[in-house]
């Protein structure tokens, strides 16, 4: 009895559709259809990397914003007194993440960003547990940066 030879990726199954429609496309390693050959291939195989990293960005942007605004009345219960001035200072730095993450076209808002979260590890002065959510999305927005060097070069 003879077991059937399996198809390799290049040679596709018979009776299979695999071969019968367009072409596939290149990988991203190569150049593309119709594209400039001198052109070097794209590095991270995005469509649109700048457009990604600006995603990211705003998405890390506008979650802070959230935690800092959901976080108001949960530190007042448990976490003790914190003063209208405390929240102001909370209410300020959630709507200037929110602006910021509006306006992540432009390429200053990466460095406002960060200060955003030197700021917010300042208003740790005011109330310990800002100063550990300040250092939390210090470090993630710290990520944010890397893979933005990484994908951007």
């Amino acid at each position: 009895m003879t077991t059937p030879e399996r198809p390799t990726p290049e040679q596709p199954a018979s009776g299979s559709t695999l071969g019968a429609g367009p072409e596939q496309p290149p990988s991203a390693s190569g150049p593309e259809p119709g594209g400039n050959p001198s052109e070097p291939p794209r590095r991270s195989g995005l469509r649109d990397p700048d457009r990604a990293v600006r995603g990211l960005g705003a998405g890390t942007l506008a979650i802070e914003a959230l935690v800092l605004l959901l976080a108001i009345q949960p530190i007042r219960v448990v976490g003790g007194d914190l003063s209208g001035t405390a929240i102001g200072v909370v209410v300020a730095l959630a709507v200037a993440a929110v602006v910021l993450a509006g306006m992540m076209r432009r390429s200053w808002t990466w460095h406002a960003g960060t200060v955003l979260q030197g700021l917010l590890i300042l208003a740790g002065l005011l109330h310990w547990s800002l100063f550990v959510l300040g250092v939390i999305f210090a470090l993630v927005w710290g990520y944010a940066l890397h893979v933005r060097r990484v994908i951007l070069g």
